[in-house]
């Protein structure tokens, strides 16, 4: 079931929801917790779809929040709420609310978002792109006990890991982190079959994978030794190699699906080691939402930290200087504009 709201309000849209449980004949909320999905009209519909997989399993009210860019002061001006309220078959498993914000109320999402939370129920936010800096920081962000980005949707992937570990609040956490779930788990059970001591790590997969960055922060935290990141074709994460006194152990996955792990003096192994899609990683984080104290030690461990092999380094060391030329750029501009400022003014008097 589907209800149409144009130009509404918070306090409608709960009238709407409880009419259309009513009208498919289940009163009652069954729901564990609030999903919040801050996104644009271009990726609604995939994180949408997402969500409404995750449900299966965390049965949730799903609100999607999406911010209208006004392109005129005259569209700025004319603020408004249009809702789309889903129930039953059309909503999966719990309700969804598709919010779409105009003008000032903008700036003013919390305000629409706050009425609409189930009560005594934990709230998540997910920012499927353009995900903040400081997650806290954010007005919807500081309405959950669990803030989900992902890096990976990101320009700047490393730059924004980063930004975000200086701005780390426990419940922070990151889909680039969960994607390396099972390469953590695989790596760990390698190292219980060995009494070895494990010298050096490399890391290997696509450039600026931020899943990448983040195994090879997680590897030199826990084990204290130096972790290597070169470049590969992909996709993504493709194999890490670690140098023990009793020889190498090796995972590698060339294709994305299986991967085949090799340890000195035992035979090979292939393991399923498959991308998971975007549903399943969202389960996944929405299975705990304590803080992730392992996320935040590797986290902040800090990218500078790694060490970057081959032409990748290269290329790294060259993205951070353009960055920073086109800091100082804009820096150089300001300081001009507030000048130029100051002298009209100057002269007005």
């Amino acid at each position: 079931m589907k209800i149409d709201l144009t130009d509404t309000t918070s306090s409608k849209i709960n009238k709407s929801l409880v009419q259309g449980r009513r009208a498919i004949g289940t009163p009652a909320v069954g729901m564990v917790l609030t999903l919040v999905i801050v996104t644009d009209e271009e990726n609604a519909y995939d994180a949408l779809k997402a969500a409404n997989e995750a449900a299966r399993e965390h049965p949730s009210r799903k609100l999607v929040v999406i911010k209208r860019v006004s392109r005129s002061p005259r569209d700025r001006a004319n603020a408004r709420l249009d809702a789309e309220v889903r129930v039953g078959v059309d909503a999966g498993t719990g309700e969804t609310v598709v919010l779409r914000l105009y003008g000032d109320v903008i700036d003013h999402a919390q305000s629409v978002v706050l009425p609409l939370l189930l009560p005594d129920a934990p709230v998540v936010v997910w920012w499927p792109v353009n995900g903040p800096t400081n997650p806290t920081s954010d007005p919807l962000g500081a309405l959950a006990q669990r803030r989900v980005t992902d890096s990976y949707a990101s320009e700047h992937p490393v730059q924004d890991l980063m930004a975000r570990a200086d701005a780390y609040t426990p419940g922070d956490t990151d889909l680039a982190w969960t994607r390396i779930t099972p390469w953590r788990s695989m790596l760990a059970a390698a190292l219980d079959q060995v009494a070895c001591e494990v010298t050096s790590v490399e890391v290997a997969g696509e450039e600026f994978n931020p899943s990448c960055e983040l195994l090879g922060m997680w590897l030199a935290d826990r084990l204290k030794v130096p972790v290597t990141r070169t470049a590969s074709s992909g996709p993504g994460l493709t194999a890490v190699r670690m140098e023990t006194d009793c020889g190498p152990i090796v995972l590698d996955r060339a294709d994305g699906s299986l991967a085949t792990l090799s340890i000195e003096g035992q035979p090979d192994r292939a393991v399923a080691l498959k991308r998971r899609d975007t549903a399943e990683l969202i389960a996944e984080e929405l299975r705990r939402l304590d803080p992730d104290d392992t996320y935040a030690s590797a986290l902040r461990f800090g990218v500078e930290r790694l060490g970057y092999g081959g032409a990748y380094a290269a290329r790294a060391k060259s993205g951070a200087k353009a960055e920073a030329r086109s800091e100082g750029d804009s820096e150089g501009k300001s300081a001009s504009a507030k000048k130029s400022a100051a002298e009209k003014k100057a002269a007005a008097k």
